[in-house]
């Protein structure tokens, strides 16, 4: 019996579930979905300009906000529109896109040395970012932002001062603000002044200390070496070394009235030194500074921009320009002195309808000059000083083409070492070795005092007028306390000896009280001569001594 075989039927119907396409529809699908998922996902794409490229990587540097990362640079390019570069960054989600608006500030972190410190040493790490400050609120999202050079301070944590200085000696990016040795602050931009004269330096003061900061407040760069040679004592303080290396700016205030601000576009003058600063000033809460020139042919080799103009002792402006300028005629070097003068000072409060100005216009007329006078006697600097005790008579200003002409006094007073020159001059011109060897001869030649003694007189009569000429001149006024009296003891010394020459004839008694006389008076004539000699080694020994 045969064994009977089934037959196998062929179906020609399509199962889609036990077919093999299966498997590559299905992974398909979840690649579709998950590709919708990170394009849904994903963030905005965004372009920021920066003027050049400090350490970026494209695919690798993170853009952070609050120290998060939110994006990534993916693509930088130089961009030839702005002359600078572009960096294409991606944000990470779309939550990011309430942010990127016009409150969006972005620039770059990178490690630095400064005057400040040393910042993002977290970048040798983690390299170079861009770091983001924003808020939500804004009005539209931006796809284009322009970087900043610097980290973007927030004025909610502080508040920006403006501080005007002649040269912005001392002063860079990131030197610290003082307030009583604390640091509150730092100086963020440094530009041009309109006047292409001046330095605009802005500073930042942190939010607890901005209340101390008023209008009457001072500004001025932190001395490294302060000498005080007040109440006879010589003080000597040197700065710390952290002070040294990266300087700073010191401010003061009442600290009364905390609740006072400072007025919109207020300007800060930022002195040189505290003693600058503290100089007494007067004049009304409302300043009226106004630009006068002099022209003036003594030197001013010594005088600075911005030394100070004084009425009275007290500051009342500063020197802003001056220019030099050859004088064919004369041969002498013409100067042309421009200062700024407050003329609030002359403010006359018992009156109401007159002004400081007209009053100042009127103190020329009566008299007042400007004239070029020595700040200390050390150094021989210049400072402008406004007197009316001269001869030059009344006057007016004149006014220029660009600025009205203040009348100088005609001559200007020089320093205390050029005054000692002239009367060391002067008394190396005296006959002190003749009158020394006449009172030597006298002393030694007891045998014949009479015709000696003639002899002596004649020339102690001599003597005697040229010292009395040389103590009436003005010039002796500025001389040191020791020599006017050294002079003056030896001019009483002569003036007895011509008493006691006279009356030597009639009592043997006065013949021996010459002798004493001419014996003191040949010490203190050779004590003289010693005293001269130093003083034209070393002219300055009177102050510093001969050491």
């Amino acid at each position: 019996m045969s064994k009977q075989i089934p037959e196998i039927e062929e179906s020609s119907k399509f199962n889609f579930i036990t077919s093999i396409w299966i498997v590559p529809f299905i992974a398909l699908i979840i690649a579709g979905w998950l590709g919708y998922q990170h394009f849904a996902k994903r963030g905005p794409e965004i372009k920021i300009i920066f003027p050049q490229n400090e350490g970026l990587v494209a695919g690798q540097s993170l853009v952070k906000f609050r120290n998060v990362p939110v994006g990534k640079v993916t693509k930088i390019y130089a961009d030839e529109e702005t002359d600078g570069v572009t960096v294409v960054v991606r944000m990470n989600t779309r939550r990011s896109k309430r942010y990127l608006t016009e409150h969006a500030r972005f620039w770059i972190v990178k490690p630095e040395v400064g005057l400040s410190g040393v910042s993002g040493l977290d970048t040798l790490i983690s390299g170079t970012y861009i770091n983001v400050y924003s808020k939500a609120g804004g009005k539209q999202f931006k796809e284009r932002f322009i970087g900043l050079n610097q980290p973007y301070r927030d004025s909610v944590e502080g508040e920006y001062f403006h501080l005007a200085s002649s040269n912005g000696e001392n002063v860079a990016v990131g030197t610290p603000i003082y307030y009583k040795n604390i640091k509150v602050g730092q100086v963020e931009y440094l530009n041009l002044g309109l006047n292409n004269k001046s330095v605009d330096v802005i500073v930042f003061i942190d939010k607890l200390y901005v209340p101390f900061v008023h209008d009457d407040s001072k500004f001025w760069t932190k001395n490294m070496v302060n000498i005080d040679f007040s109440k006879g004592n010589l003080d000597l303080n040197i700065a710390p070394a952290k002070y040294l290396l990266q300087g700073g700016i010191t401010f003061s205030s009442s600290g009364e009235d905390t609740n006072r601000t400072v007025p919109y576009r207020h300007v800060f003058h930022l002195y040189k030194s505290k003693t600058q600063a503290e100089s007494t000033t007067i004049g009304s809460e409302i300043k009226s500074i106004k630009t006068f020139m002099l022209l003036t042919d003594d030197s001013i080799a010594d005088l600075r921009v911005d030394a100070p103009v004084r009425f009275d002792g007290f500051d009342i402006g500063r020197v802003s320009d001056m220019e030099l300028s050859y004088d064919k005629s004369r041969h002498k070097m013409l100067g042309q002195v421009l200062v700024n003068i407050d003329t609030s000072v002359f403010k006359d409060k018992h009156e109401t309808n007159s002004s400081g100005e007209l009053n100042f216009y009127q103190a020329v007329e009566e008299g007042l000059r400007a004239k070029l006078v020595a700040l200390d006697p050390i150094t021989g600097m210049l400072f402008i000083d406004l007197i009316f005790n001269h001869q030059d008579g009344n006057g007016s200003i004149v006014q220029g083409i660009k600025y009205a002409q203040l009348p100088m006094a005609s001559q200007s007073s020089s320093s205390i070492m050029t005054s000692m020159t002239q009367i060391l001059d002067k008394l190396n011109n005296l006959p002190l070795e003749k009158l020394l060897a006449s009172v030597n001869k006298v002393v030694n030649d007891t045998a014949a005092p009479i015709a000696n003694a003639n002899e002596v007189l004649i020339d102690l009569k001599k003597t005697i007028e040229n010292i009395n000429a040389l103590t009436s001149k003005k010039s002796f006024e500025v001389l040191p306390d020791e020599l006017n009296k050294a002079i003056k003891s030896i001019t009483r010394t002569l003036k007895s000896t011509e008493k006691v020459v006279k009356g030597y004839e009639r009592d043997p008694i006065e013949k021996r009280q010459l002798m004493e006389t001419l014996n003191v008076l040949t010490k203190t004539s050779q004590e003289m001569k010693i005293f001269l000699r130093m003083l034209n080694r070393k002219p300055n020994s009177l102050i510093f001594g001969d050491n």
